[in-house]
């Protein structure tokens, strides 16, 4: 979904392309290799939000729903107007997106190690995997050690999780179907933090989409891509090729192509397609807004958000995790 109202010129007036134009000027110069008290500083933000982000994923297991998002409004709402506008909205987000793709990547290392133990050989094997997956959904050893394959007293809901875990282990996969190397394992387990996996999602793009075989994308060849295939924001029309428009066109000048060569080669697409580039955020603020601004004032209020309580919780801004793993 290509973000909306980009500035066609250097003297665009419209006052909500400028907004988010310079929105994201300030979130692009947030980089992955700043330490968190200065990311938050280069995003307008400080330590105390960070704590609060903190705090609030300590609560998302604890809190009933509607406390949770009035809890989130009130942290996110930084100027304490009680409404949130894009720019708190898209920096909420933004953080949350770099915290989780820090802490994913962080956490791998760890998860991979305490899994890969029988036997400790330097690989997460699918038995390995699949005896903490039981064992994590409170099975006992005994069962773990001696279950039918067909788990045929398991729960519809558990065994749907086991097949989608199966599928992305083949997708994971490059060398061993069995086994995965500690690459593979953060593919597996978080593939919007995988550099490895985001470079596979260039390579199909160029694969479906580079018409003439130069290696690099046009803009008109971009243009084309149906929203699905770019790993971004999760909405109903996602399958819907929106082949050609402006928005999308723009996005490819002003997002894309760094180098203004009109093609955009695979650093430039990698770029694009990491979640932590400012346009995940933006975009999903906007998709927000665009779904409960009921008042067409431009901003949230907190009876807008537990109007649409569904679309809240399972979005970037409450759940960051779950609405990547919907996505990739």
């Amino acid at each position: 979904v290509p973000l909306k109202r980009l500035p066609a010129s250097s003297t665009e007036t419209d006052s909500e392309g400028s907004v988010i134009e310079n929105l994201f000027v300030e979130l692009e110069a947030v980089t992955a290799s700043q330490g968190v008290d200065e990311r938050y500083r280069s995003a307008g933000l400080n330590r105390r939000v960070e704590e609060n982000i903190r705090e609030v994923e300590e609560a998302e297991n604890r809190e009933n729903p509607r406390t949770l998002l009035e809890d989130i409004f009130q942290r996110a709402d930084t100027d304490q107007d009680q409404l949130l506008d894009i720019q708190e909205l898209a920096k909420w987000i933004y953080i949350k997106i770099t915290e989780h793709v820090s802490r994913a990547m962080s956490e791998n290392v760890g998860l991979f190690t305490a899994i890969d133990n029988n036997p400790r050989n330097g690989k997460v094997s699918w038995e390995e995997y699949h005896a903490y997956f039981l064992r994590i959904h409170g099975f006992p050893e005994s069962y773990i050690s001696s279950h039918d394959k067909k788990h045929s007293d398991m729960s519809r809901t558990l065994k749907e999780s086991i097949m989608r875990d199966r599928a992305r282990w083949a997708e994971a996969a490059r060398n061993d179907p069995e086994r995965l190397a500690l690459d593979e394992f953060l593919a597996f387990t978080h593939p919007e933090s995988s550099h490895r996996a985001l470079l596979q999602m260039v390579e199909d793009l160029f694969e479906k989409f580079d018409r003439d075989g130069d290696e690099q994308l046009t803009e008109d060849e971009f243009s084309d891509l149906p929203a699905d295939r770019v790993g971004l924001d999760l909405r109903e029309d996602r399958h819907e090729t929106v082949g050609g428009s402006e928005d999308r066109r723009q996005e490819f000048r002003h997002l894309i192509d760094k180098n203004k060569n009109g093609k955009a080669d695979r650093t430039e697409l990698l770029m694009y397609i990491d979640p932590r580039h400012p346009r995940h955020a933006i975009q999903e603020a906007q998709h927000l807004i665009s779904l409960s601004d009921t008042n067409q004032d431009g901003k949230l209020n907190l009876s807008e958000i537990l109007s649409k309580m569904e679309l809240f919780l399972g979005s970037k801004m409450v759940d960051t995790a779950g609405s990547f793993h919907d996505e990739f």
